[in-house]
């Protein structure tokens, strides 16, 4: 049976000071069968609070009285405020218990491992329709290293709060680039509010908006796009280093060929390792490339016709000689280990995923004495521009790229303004004529 409580004076701190220190705390009622407690210490006092759930009382502390330091809210509480979070605990606490009566609350791994595998799921089915384009695993790997081998994994989404998810995105390693950075936030993200979607009747109501707090993106000095944004000089640089590691490191072109298109195109990795041979149309000389999978919904169109260079027609007319059109268009020599410290070619498939371009990038950008930071998204950002300083339309530009006019808007602002204002300037025109220049004569003195 619940107890009968003996009120104690808590309000104020000269309340407090009168009563006697002792072990055991006095009490003052919240409610039907919920306390708020005040231990009164030698040196300080402790606010707790106790409920009475399943036939006896639970007690859990609360924080530090205010009474010799000033109520901060948050370690030192004031009555009032003691009394919000006490009420606040034992909500959170019935709540818990209402959903764990229908099972175990999901936790952080839980989340994680749901995510992966739908993604690998979905990513099988795209593979059995598109033919041999590998299993996108890249999210797996992530997560797992940077979610799964932290604390964090360990947590429930009923317990999770903005602290939580903030120090863990500050402990990822600092020497990450950013887009890598963006992508681990991103993937668990999406597996958080998964989750917090599908046990959206278990959990808290407020766990969509502390995933978007904690979460949110960084302020970095400078975006990415704009550190990025290089001049065709050295995009043409970046392609020739891509022919000359290809030939040196043996890739038979398939290395030049897909780096060539990366730069032609502004397309994303992903895209392109979905191409088939028919995508390439030769007389027009344009490329049919696949709509990314980004975004929720399916899209209206599967495939953007992008015009590029005769340049890059002549160097992939190797790659379609002979082959089937429904065989993907870039592919690369795969190895078997022979033993320990061999390696030989077996076949020659598709590539996968964008991690394959890593280490052949680096030799890239090496070979063409770039900087160590240049990222392979810089053929997006400076084909974005280029078309930008073109004069083509915002919306033009987006559909090339296979993104939005409001993400070119956002992102390429300056770029806009620049182009914009090039246009301005070339519909300027003289309003006014020079004026005249008189000379006057002077009348000669008859002689």
């Amino acid at each position: 049976m619940p107890r009968t409580v003996d009120e104690a004076a808590l309000t104020t701190k000269s309340a407090r000071a009168k009563l006697t220190p002792r072990e055991k705390p006095y009490w003052r009622s919240l409610g039907t069968e919920v306390h708020l407690g005040y231990r009164r210490g030698l040196k300080k006092g402790k606010w707790l609070v106790r409920w009475y759930s399943g036939g006896r009382y639970i007690q859990k502390p609360i924080g530090t009285a205010d009474d010799h330091l000033d109520a901060d809210g948050i370690n030192v509480l004031n009555f009032a405020q003691a009394s919000t979070r006490a009420r606040e605990l034992v909500t959170a606490a019935f709540a818990k218990s209402a959903a764990e009566a229908a099972g175990p609350l999901p936790k952080v791994r839980d989340a994680v491992g749901r995510y992966v595998t739908v993604r690998n799921t979905r990513e099988d089915r795209h593979a059995g329709t598109e033919g041999d384009t590998g299993k996108k695993r890249d999210a797996k790997s992530r997560l797992t290293k940077h979610v799964l081998d932290h604390p964090i994994a360990a947590k429930g989404l009923h317990e999770l709060m903005e602290a939580d998810l903030s120090g863990w995105r500050s402990s990822l390693p600092r020497d990450l680039a950013h887009t890598t950075i963006d992508r681990i936030v991103n993937d668990f993200k999406a597996a958080l509010n998964a989750e917090a979607s599908r046990e959206r009747a278990r959990l808290p109501a407020t766990l969509p908006a502390t995933i978007k707090a904690g979460l949110k993106a960084e302020t970095v000095q400078g975006t990415v796009s704009r550190q990025q944004v290089l001049p065709d000089a050295d995009i043409r640089r970046l392609v020739a280093a891509g022919w000359t590691v290809d030939e040196r490191d043996g890739w038979d072109g398939d290395l030049g060929r897909i780096n060539l298109t990366l730069a032609a195109t502004g397309a994303r990795f992903s895209q392109l390792a979905r191409m088939h041979v028919s995508d390439v149309q030769v007389t027009e000389c344009r490329l049919m490339v696949p709509t990314s999978r980004k975004g929720k919904g399916k899209k209206q169109i599967a495939k953007t016709a992008v015009r590029v260079g005769q340049d890059v027609i002549d160097a992939l007319k190797p790659a379609i000689a002979g082959r089937k059109g429904t065989e993907p268009l870039f592919i690369r020599w795969r190895h078997i280990q022979t033993s320990p410290t061999v390696w030989t070619r077996d076949h020659r498939g598709a590539w996968k995923t964008a991690s394959e371009f890593t280490q052949p990038w680096k030799a890239i950008i090496e070979q063409a004495e770039m900087p160590a930071d240049t990222i392979p998204y810089c053929y997006r950002h400076s084909s974005i521009v280029r078309g930008l300083r073109a004069a083509l339309p915002v919306k033009l530009v987006a559909s090339l790229h296979d993104t939005s006019a409001a993400m070119i808007e956002k992102h390429y602002a300056a770029f806009i303004v620049d182009a914009m204002d090039e246009l301005a300037a070339r519909a300027v025109v003289p309003l006014s004529t020079a004026p005249a220049t008189v000379t006057p004569i002077t009348r000669k003195e008859a002689s």
